[in-house]
């Protein structure tokens, strides 16, 4: 790899590093290409992405960077899953080191935060962007159907009074 080419992956590192929510390292030494490209694919379903890149590179890439503090985290083998959503790199990071043991999370960053791997299994257990959404819309939704029901019911139980009292007159 030459010095452009260095320099290029830097830059995108650098990217990686301030535009994610979360970013989390782990070790993945052992790892067959079939598993890794399964990895990627679960992350793409959630709009993240896998990056494996030299360490020294990533480290450079760090300085200044709001995750900075990750850089201690980059020794060996090492790859990134990273995500806009803060939650959901971490959620398929720790569901996948679950089914494989050679998948090992040393932490990751959130933001300016260090994360070590309980901080990760922390921040998966958290409900992701599209559930807090879901349940927000339920509560703004709940008040607005009490309040039809509401207003629907007294009209409702008049009908069913009047219908009483014409079946006892014709009776």
């Amino acid at each position: 790899m030459d010095r452009a080419q260095k320099e290029k992956v830097v830059e995108e590192l650098g990217q990686i590093f301030e535009r994610s929510g979360v970013v989390v390292v782990a070790h993945y030494a052992g790892i067959t290409v079939a598993q890794m490209q399964d990895l990627r694919a679960q992350m793409r379903k959630v709009d993240g992405s896998v990056r494996v890149a030299k360490n020294k590179l990533a480290k450079i890439a760090l300085e200044g960077k709001p995750a900075a503090k990750m850089a201690d985290l980059l020794t060996g083998m090492t790859v990134m899953a990273y995500s806009d959503d803060p939650v959901a790199a971490a959620k398929v990071a720790d569901e996948y080191a679950k089914k494989n043991e050679k998948f090992i999370i040393l932490g990751g960053a959130m933001g300016d935060t260090l994360l070590d791997p309980a901080g990760v299994k922390a921040v998966a257990a958290m409900p992701s962007r599209e559930e807090l959404i879901a349940s927000i819309v339920g509560c703004i939704a709940a008040p607005a159907s009490n309040i039809a029901g509401a207003i629907g019911a007294p009209a409702s139980n008049i009908a069913g009074i009047l219908s009483t009292i014409e079946d006892k007159a014709a009776a």
